[in-house]
Order: structure tokens, then C-alpha cells, then sequence
């Protein structure tokens, strides 16, 4: 029985659960309103100092976690440029083996930048995390009861995810254009209302030039797809119309001719990647008869290729006296 008194006084003074000090401060002094402020100063700073310290350590651990998977990510990326690099090394051309190196060191760059923003981004969830995890704990330690705090917050959350879903939906988009390296700064993209040059790429924006100068700014939310004119290589498309009275083959040939020139001459600004190619009659039109000509480039630099290309045809065509037709109309004057 007075065992019984004496724990049901402990548990007075110290709670269900006593503590060390609490509990021998009770023994030894059987001073409840002593105990109890011993377990309060000493015993409930101690629990909270190492709920700290565990957080602290479990964070230092997750970081470090993530910056051993984001330098192996770099170590296979720095791998496949070397090899890269080894390739383009290996090309008879100087100028453009120089021009391949620089593309592919501009992807390693780019591609650094992509890991260490990942990386960035899941530092901070993890202590966002961590934080929240601990600091709960820490409440619970003092005596707050969690259950109307937590209540409130899920119905202050819910609200605020009613207010800001389309800041969250940026936010995880731009994550995932990140993870997904989508595009990147410099990349001639179509991203469906606008298209233009890349400029910046942020969690939340995407900014880019379109060709008349203007900067556009879009939600990376908004962004429901992509076309990307600058990932790896492009295609310079050609359709040349011929009057129906034209040797196709000759046509084709002089076409041919004048895309093997170019590729021949290696420019900086219209770099061809391989042996163009005639597809043939594309299309029977009314007044034409439309060959294609299709030139593999670097990324970007198809639209110059096609200007280039056009011009030269169209002085080869008027060399060679092949006739490229244009509409005609034929106007009757009715005499009054």
C-alpha cells in the first residue's frame, strides 16, 4: 500500500513516465513542486537538446547521402564526355572537331548545373523535413497537446494549397523540367503559345527571346509540352518546287550538288553533320512539282542552313536554266 502512495505520489510529481533527476530529487527530498521543476529545467531541455542533436546528425547523414549520389552522377557524366570528347578529338576536320568539343563541354556544364540544382532542391526538402519532424517532437516534449495544432495546420495548409496549387504545380514542374533536363539556357524552343532562345530556367519561370526581341515569360505550370530544336542535331527540310516541264533527275542533281558543297566547306555558322540527302518528289502540286531536300545539322543552325542552301539553289536552277514556277494571273479588259 504505501508503495503504491509512494508511486502514484512520483507520478504526481513527475508524470506517468518520471525521469531520471525528477525521480531522485522525489526520493531523496519528497518535495513534489521540487521534482517537478528539476524534471522541467533539467530533464525536458536535456530531451529536447538530443531530439536537436539526433535531427542535426540525421540531416549531416541524408545531405551527405545526397552528395554522394550527385557526385557519382557527376563522375558518370564527366565519363561520358570523356568519351565524347575522345571522338570528336578523332575528327579530320580541325574546325569542326573544335566545334563539337566546345558543344560537348557546354553540356557538361549544363549538366552539372542541372545536378547541383537537383541536389540543392532535395537538401532543402530533406530539412524541411527534419525540421518539422523534430520540432514536433520538441512540443511534444513540453506538454503541448499536437492534436488541435496539427488539425489547424492541416486545415491552414488545405487552404493555402487551395490558394497557392498553381505556385506548388510551378514549382514541382520546374523540378521535374530539372530532372528531366527538358531544355536548358540557350535551347530554341516551342513551348506551345510562344517559342524563342532559352534564357533562364528557374523552379518556378521560364524566360524566353522569341525572334522579334520580346522576352516571355511562362509558369513552368503552363508549359504543357516542349518542342526542343536544339537537343543533339537538327534537320534543315527543303521543298523546292519545279515547273512540271523540268528533268527531275536533273533537278535533284543540281540540288544535291549544291548541299554537298556546303557540307564540303564546313562553316562555322552552318555546320552539316552528314552527307545530305534527296528524298525525292514530296509533293505534285498545282503549278510545281516539289522535290525534298533533307541536310542533318548541328542543333540550331538548320534554319541557316536553309537560307544558305535556298539562295545557292536558286542561282544553280538559273544557271542551269531550270525554271522555279510562281503563280500567274491573266487579267481580260472588257472593252466598254
Amino acid at each position: 500500500m504505501a508503495l503504491e502512495i509512494l508511486a502514484q505520489t512520483v507520478n504526481d510529481a513527475c508524470g506517468p513516465d518520471p525521469g531520471f533527476f525528477c525521480e531522485l530529487v522525489f526520493d531523496n527530498t519528497e518535495n513534489e513542486r521540487l521534482a517537478e521543476i528539476i524534471g522541467w529545467v533539467v530533464e525536458r531541455p536535456l530531451r529536447i537538446v538530443l531530439i536537436l542533436l539526433v535531427a542535426w546528425i540525421a540531416k549531416k547523414i541524408i545531405h551527405k547521402l545526397i552528395e554522394r549520389a550527385v557526385a557519382r552522377l557527376m563522375r558518370q557524366a564527366e565519363t561520358s564526355t570523356e568519351e565524347q570528347l575522345e571522338s570528336a578529338s578523332k575528327l579530320d576536320i580541325g574546325s569542326v572537331a573544335a566545334k563539337a568539343i566546345n558543344r560537348i563541354n557546354e553540356r557538361q556544364v549544363r549538366s552539372s548545373q542541372r545536378i547541383a540544382t537537383i541536389a540543392t532542391v532535395l537538401k532543402s526538402l530533406a530539412s524541411a523535413v527534419i525540421l518539422a519532424v523534430a520540432a514536433l517532437l520538441c512540443l511534444s516534449e513540453l506538454n503541448i497537446d499536437l492534436a488541435p495544432l496539427i488539425a489547424g495546420a492541416g486545415i491552414a495548409g488545405l487552404a493555402v494549397g487551395f490558394g497557392a496549387q498553381s505556385l506548388v504545380r510551378d514549382f514541382l514542374a520546374g523540378i521535374f523540367i530539372l530532372i528531366e533536363d527538358q531544355f536548358g539556357v540557350g535551347d530554341v524552343v516551342d513551348v506551345g503559345d510562344t517559342s524563342g532562345v532559352i534564357e533562364t530556367v528557374s523552379l518556378r519561370t521560364t524566360t524566353l527571346r522569341d525572334v522579334n526581341g520580346v522576352v516571355w515569360t511562362v509558369p513552368n505550370g503552363e508549359i504543357r509540352r516542349t518542342a526542343n530544336h536544339s537537343q543533339l542535331w537538327a534537320r534543315a527540310i527543303l521543298d523546292i518546287g519545279v515547273s512540271y516541264d523540268t528533268d527531275i533527275d536533273q533537278a535533284s542533281e543540281v540540288m544535291k550538288r549544291v548541299a554537298d558543297e556546303l557540307w564540303q566547306e564546313n562553316r562555322e555558322d552552318a555546320t552539316i553533320l552528314e552527307e545530305p540527302a534527296i528524298w525525292g518528289v514530296e509533293k505534285l502540286a498545282d503549278d510545281a512539282v516539289v522535290i525534298r531536300l533533307v541536310v542533318k545539322t548541328d542543333p540550331s543552325e538548320q534554319w541557316n542552313v536553309g537560307r544558305i542552301l535556298r539562295a545557292r539553289i536558286k542561282y544553280a536552277f538559273d544557271a542551269e536554266g531550270i525554271e522555279i514556277p510562281f503563280p500567274q494571273r491573266t487579267v481580260w479588259i472588257r472593252n466598254q
